[in-house]
């Protein structure tokens, strides 16, 4: 039983489980067959890489650190200006709504409505053309359709057109949604995703925060459509940075022996049976052990370090399309999300996602609809600032991220004897019990008193953001570790369930806060918040990785 999880006596490799660190101890005698495999670590030496990269320079994982981090920095400007453009007004919808002669209910489920629908439908399709020809074009695409809608929307003379071009512009949010994950493990190796992705995760909470608090500024001063043409003009930036920043990162990378995808049933890494990589590796298993070393690291060696293969420059990585056409059909990827949907996995972390994203979205629906009302009664510009504490809580929670999330799974995985497995990223959901759940309970029981805004903006909005920011991270990370070769697919249905359950919410959340008032909504929100949380402890010892083998 490895450290509480149930062990598993059924299936011969468990999805994701992976040695991570090398055993230290010079008094095991084969301490030293990582070294004979020919496996690779990282720089200090003492951590396996996983996935292993092989000897090509155009590998993303070989990519040069500034190439990565300027890939991260791209994602993060985009993905930001994503999270952005859905609550882009909301400080001003009270207003809005007047001034296009609407119901505050039919302004915000017009405004958000179409947009998330058309982001989750689009979500699957770009995945499906993602894992076909490469996300490269598809970042591309969007790009200019996010600059061609804005500008189109803040141009808009009705109403009816307003609403068309937030729907066509929520189809070209997609990729920074649902591909920038599946992007990260392809250029991230597994101890190092979880400061990645607290970094995505934290662009996307800076959009959502940051964007209306500026939007709020420019709206009191100028007007919402000078509001809406600087939006236009960040993704005009987006795609600059997308397109020389941004190359292919799909790779078909050569078979070699694969650390994740290798029986391990030994709890050390100098203890591997040699008998089970050899199947891994394809030998028969009559073999002896000593033969059967030899042969794998000759397995190792002729994979692809038998040739060398010249490094892309700068400038032919910018071509639109790289060439990369995965040999499946377009119709049965299609349908891969249905397969993947299957696994208890992605269905667990969906609901996860699914709730701490549309808890922000809720947040942001309904803060013009608390704050401008008595006793508040603050101004756009006041409410846009609202956002300000919750999106310095999402720095503070992407700063935590690595030491308590990363931190964790080494920690972890060095006292299960080198052995990582998936669910060791689950011990930080306790954050979404400590601080989402009681920000919710306290930001209900201090704005349905009416007491000052400073306890339920500066303390429990801030509560509610570093817990979502860590437990999408938690998510994201925990699902793409157990399903590493389908990352894009469960990321996408991921997202789908959140986009399709957050499109639901903009149709009740400011008719449910008006007739059940704001501490009855918030509590309950704060009810199912824990539960979610305590549903990771039946996870982590069940083992949910342990019950679903990807084919």
């Amino acid at each position: 039983m490895p450290l509480g999880i149930l062990e598993d006596y059924h299936l011969e490799h468990v999805p994701g489980t992976a040695p991570l660190e090398m055993i230290e101890s010079a008094g095991i005698p084969e301490a030293g067959l990582a070294d004979s495999l020919g496996l690779k670590y990282d720089p200090t030496g003492k951590i396996i890489l996983v996935p292993q990269p092989s000897d090509d320079p155009n590998d993303p994982l070989n990519w040069p650190r500034w190439r990565k981090e300027m890939f991260i920095i791209a994602t993060i400007w985009g993905t930001a200006c994503v999270g952005a453009i859905g609550p882009l007004l909301v400080a001003a919808y009270v207003q809005l709504a007047q001034e296009w002669n609407v119901s505050l209910s039919k302004f915000a489920s017009g405004t958000n409505g179409g947009l998330i629908v058309c982001l989750a439908g689009a979500t699957v399709l770009t995945n499906v053309l993602a894992v076909k020809f490469g996300k490269r074009p598809i970042y591309l695409v969007t790009g200019v359709g996010l600059v061609l809608t804005v500008f189109w929307g803040s141009a808009a003379k009705s109403f009816g057109s307003f609403i068309a071009s937030r729907a066509l512009a929520g189809f070209c949010m997609a990729p920074m949604e649902g591909l920038v994950p599946a992007s990260i493990a392809d250029l991230w190796y597994v101890h190092e995703r979880g400061l990645r992705t607290a970094m995505f995760n934290l662009a996307f909470m800076a959009g959502v925060s940051l964007g209306p608090l500026i939007a709020g500024q420019l709206i009191e001063h100028y007007s919402w459509r000078v509001c809406s043409y600087a939006m236009a003009g960040a993704l005009v930036v987006n795609l600059l940075l997308t397109f020389f920043f941004m190359p292919e990162t799909a790779f078909d990378r050569p078979e070699v022996v694969r650390i994740d995808v290798v029986n391990l049933e030994t709890k050390a890494l100098g203890k591997v049976h040699l008998e089970q990589v050899e199947r891994s590796a394809g030998y028969p298993a009559s073999k002896t052990s000593l033969e059967t070393n030899n042969n794998i690291r000759g397995h190792v060696q002729a994979s692809d370090r038998s040739s060398r293969f010249a490094r892309k420059s700068f400038w032919n990585e910018l071509d639109f399309w790289s060439g990369y056409n995965r040999p499946i059909s377009f119709w049965k990827t299609l349908l891969g999300p249905l397969q993947i949907a299957r696994s208890p996995i992605v269905l667990w972390t969906s609901i996860v996602f699914m709730t701490a994203i549309t808890w922000i979205v809720i947040l942001t629906i309904g803060a013009s609809q608390i704050f401008v009302a008595p006793p508040y009664s603050f101004s756009v510009a006041a409410v846009g600032n609202t956002f300000l504490s919750p999106f310095l809580a999402s720095i503070a929670g992407t700063l935590v991220a690595k030491p308590l999330i990363d931190g964790t799974v080494k920690f972890l995985a060095k006292r299960n004897h080198g052995i990582f497995e998936p669910e060791f990223r689950l011990p930080a959901m306790a954050c979404y019990l400590l601080f989402t759940a009681t920000g919710f309970f306290s930001a209900g029981q201090s704005l349905g008193s009416g007491m000052a805004w400073e306890l339920p903006v500066i303390l429990s909005l801030s509560f509610i953001n570093f817990g979502v920011v860590l437990t999408v991270t938690v998510a994201i990370t925990y699902t793409v570790d157990c399903h590493r070769e389908q990352a894009a697919e469960a990321v996408s249905v991921m997202v789908l369930i959140k986009n399709m359950f957050a499109f639901g919410s903009t149709y009740y959340i400011n008719d449910w806060i008006a007739s059940s008032g704001v501490r009855n909504v918030f509590f309950a929100l704060g009810g199912i918040t824990a539960g979610m949380a305590l549903s990771a402890i039946p996870v982590y010892v069940s083992a949910l990785s342990h019950y679903y083998v990807e084919h």
